[in-house]
């Protein structure tokens, strides 16, 4: 990022605990010429240390995404971390260990609006301007992407909260720790599982040409192949991708016994929408986020376009019943609804679960520098765990917590819900998976 002052972002930024309305200003992006929204207070980047005293307050960078094809997530990724920055501040603050005191936290947060390059320029901002003490990510491998790069080039630790694309892992990485979710990599495991025990044999895949996307189609491919199984359709399409109703005839000359499509929550509910526009029924259908953002895909799908489709399990669907920090699924809840206006549903669930990680690395390091904050991640790896289940990383960064279970819309489904559960594996199963469906 040029350093000149004539192409300095001038933003402002803002504490969690204030209750001033975001300013829109905007931004020195040359050829960009970008807008982006920044919160918070007046003043100019404050240090968080103080000479005589040490430091005062616990700074926590991130971007969010106001607006743009991300916003749906972003959005309340980021209510998840401010409710946690709330919960911690109203008991003093978070605890670091090697200061022996509670540091109140502060958020700093921009406006990325679902643009990598700008995401790029304001998270070199948080750490060489604002010198945040911690430092997380957007949602999503797309908006995460940057802030990998950028953090290793400064020694920064990147917490990153819901980017898995594989490739993100392939090597040892200091300054990387995923923190809410396994790598998408690892993610269809059980549900190529169920599709073996299933024998089901033509089974199309559409994934979107993104990271996040591509590595659970390679993933699909692979495990199917081993289990003596090659996909009759295979085929990625761009991430932007809003009209797949030639995707859909193409498919449909395969005579699938299963479809997947994996995509972002745009991707899905355009592709569930030209399936009911077509006509079109297949004996499974699988898509990524009606599980993530249930409230959405109703709104912009309909419960009918759900019925009976599987998707992955999480939290709120799948809740876990062994927590040792934090709130469990049922508290969070009600202390979330208590506090904020968005809906619970994963995302949230991935920012207060990051909050967590971030609380106990630092209630274990022997001071706020990089490389002790990451000596508390390893600390916490394998013992920590919370409503989103087992806190497990190794030396990449990547999250080895438990598989994401396959889960079914099934009846009774309400005439403007759905009804999510678990059918696979059965250890974990609420119900049983309905094949084909009706």
């Amino acid at each position: 990022m040029e350093k000149s002052k004539s192409r300095r972002l001038s933003l402002r930024r803002y504490s969690s605990t204030s209750s001033a309305t975001p300013a829109k200003l905007l931004l020195g992006l040359g050829m960009l010429g970008m807008v982006a929204a920044a919160c918070g207070s007046a003043a100019p980047a404050a240090s968080s240390t103080s000479s005589t005293s040490g430091p005062t307050e616990l700074t926590v960078g991130t971007l969010y995404a106001g607006s743009g094809a991300f916003a749906s997530s972003s959005l309340p990724q980021l209510a998840g971390l401010k409710f946690w920055a709330s919960q911690v501040n109203q008991s003093g603050g978070v605890f670091v260990k090697g200061l022996g005191k509670k540091l109140k936290v502060k958020l700093v947060t921009y406006n990325d609006q679902s643009d990598p390059t700008t995401a790029a320029t304001l998270y070199n901002q948080l750490i060489t301007q604002d010198h945040v003490n911690v430092l997380t990510a957007d949602f999503g491998s797309v908006l995460t992407a940057p802030a990998i790069t950028i953090a290793q080039e400064n020694h920064q630790l990147l917490f990153d909260e819901t980017g898995t694309g594989a490739s993100f892992f392939q090597s040892p990485n200091p300054d990387l720790v995923l923190t809410a979710l396994p790598t998408s990599a690892i993610w269809p495991t059980p549900l190529v599982e169920f599709l073996l025990a299933k024998h089901i044999k033509n089974i199309a895949v559409v994934y979107c040409a993104n990271d996040f996307d591509q590595s659970q189609a390679n993933t699909v491919q692979s495990l199917l192949k081993a289990g003596g199984v090659t996909p009759v359709y295979f085929q990625a399409v761009p991430t932007t991708t809003t009209d797949y109703a030639s995707t859909i005839q193409s498919i449909k000359a395969t005579n699938p016994g299963a479809v997947l499509e994996l995509g972002y929550a745009n991707n899905d509910i355009a592709f569930l929408n030209d399936l009911q526009a077509a006509g079109v029924k297949f004996p499974m259908t699988m898509t990524v986020f009606p599980t993530q953002l249930p409230a959405l895909l109703v709104k912009d799908v309909g419960a009918k376009g759900l019925q009976y489709t599987y998707s992955y399990g999480v939290p709120p669907i799948l809740q876990r019943k062994t927590v040792n920090f934090g709130l469990t699924f049922g508290q969070f809840a009600q202390a979330f609804n208590g506090n904020s206006t968005a809906p619970i549903n994963f995302p949230s669930v991935a920012g207060y679960t990051t909050g967590l990680v971030i609380q106990d690395a630092l209630a274990h390091a022997t001071s706020l520098s990089q490389s002790a904050i990451r000596a508390g991640v390893s600390a916490i790896s394998g013992s920590l765990k919370t409503l989103d289940g087992n806190f497990q990383v190794n030396s990449s960064g990547a999250q080895l917590g438990e598989l994401l279970p396959l889960a079914q819309d099934l009846p009774p489904i309400g005439a403007s819900g759905s009804n999510f559960q678990i059918v696979y594996p059965a250890a974990q199963a609420t119900a049983s998976a309905v094949y084909p469906a009706p």
